[in-house]
């Protein structure tokens, strides 16, 4: 494979993968419980290369923490959200605000700014969300939900973009891709798992049965996803990796309808559209 064509292969196998990990998530019905097992997953299937692992960097470990501490906060705002409206529309808020978010923290952070074409694509990308997400005739109650839902959409998109840059200057600062993957999985687990025992003390093995499946098939994606990821930031921009893996949304939202049954109407499809073809101008 073209060493150029690698990258993009790389984020559109972790988009697919990423959409399903969220279908599977919102399919097992307690968002919190079949997040947490998504996340033990993910650690379980590295466990095996730690004994091969290099241990990190005194300067690693300062990037891991960095890291952590924002997938903790990405992952909090994401079970809100998913726990307050449909898939195909908070998925694709979270995911396509991401690339916009992630080019303006790159540019403070990593000194990453996109060129004119991209800029416009970015722009383009989130006029599409906001036409995707625009409120639909409900009752009022259901208006809160959306709203409530959207917010804590937002606050995802933003734990997205920031958990980007930080895990591209992780990457960048490890030996060893591995040594990155394999400590970043084990430690992303510790965060939503305690918050779990402590959110639901004595009630925590009852609700596993029932999520298990989900649980351990969306962790086996999960996995793939942000290891194909993880590799992608090595190879080009963080706002690219971020911006070609968002393409998620599209696949997020017809999972969501066929799946699920959600609704996805004219105007989402053709949102749906103009976002991925913006998401593909950024690359260009």
């Amino acid at each position: 494979m073209s060493p150029s064509l690698l990258p993009v292969a790389l984020c559109l196998i972790s988009a697919v993968t990423v959409a399903a990990t969220n279908l599977f998530v919102k399919r097992g019905g307690d968002v919190l419980s079949t997040r947490m097992l998504v996340s033990l997953v993910m650690a379980a299937s590295v466990l095996p290369l730690l004994p091969f692992t290099p241990w990190p960097s005194a300067v690693l470990w300062q990037a891991l923490g960095l890291s952590v501490m924002v997938h903790w906060c990405y992952q909090f705002a994401m079970v809100r959200a998913l726990h307050r409206g449909d898939l195909s529309l908070v998925f694709p808020v979270m995911r396509g605000l991401a690339p916009l978010l992630t080019a303006v923290l790159a540019t403070i952070f990593l000194q990453e700014t996109p060129s004119l074409t991209g800029w416009v694509g970015l722009i383009t990308a989130t006029a599409a969300l906001i036409v995707f997400a625009l409120p639909e005739h409900s009752s009022e109650k259901a208006g809160r939900l959306r709203q409530a839902a959207l917010f804590w959409a937002c606050l995802t998109a933003l734990g997205i973009g920031a958990y980007s840059v930080a895990d591209a200057n992780g990457m960048r600062t490890a030996d060893t891709l591995i040594t990155y993957i394999v400590w970043l999985f084990i430690l992303d687990s510790i965060g939503i798992s305690a918050a779990v025992f402590w959110i639901r003390r004595g009630r925590v093995w009852g609700s596993l049965g029932d999520q298990l499946r989900n649980g351990i098939t969306g962790g086996l994606l999960g996995a793939v996803s942000y290891a194909a990821a993880l590799w992608a930031f090595t190879l080009t921009e963080a706002a690219t990796v971020t911006a070609l893996r968002e393409t998620s949304v599209v696949f997020g939202a017809i999972f969501g309808a066929l799946v699920l049954g959600e609704p996805f109407g004219r105007r989402r499809i053709l949102a749906a559209a103009t976002l991925a073809i913006s998401l593909i101008l950024i690359q260009i």
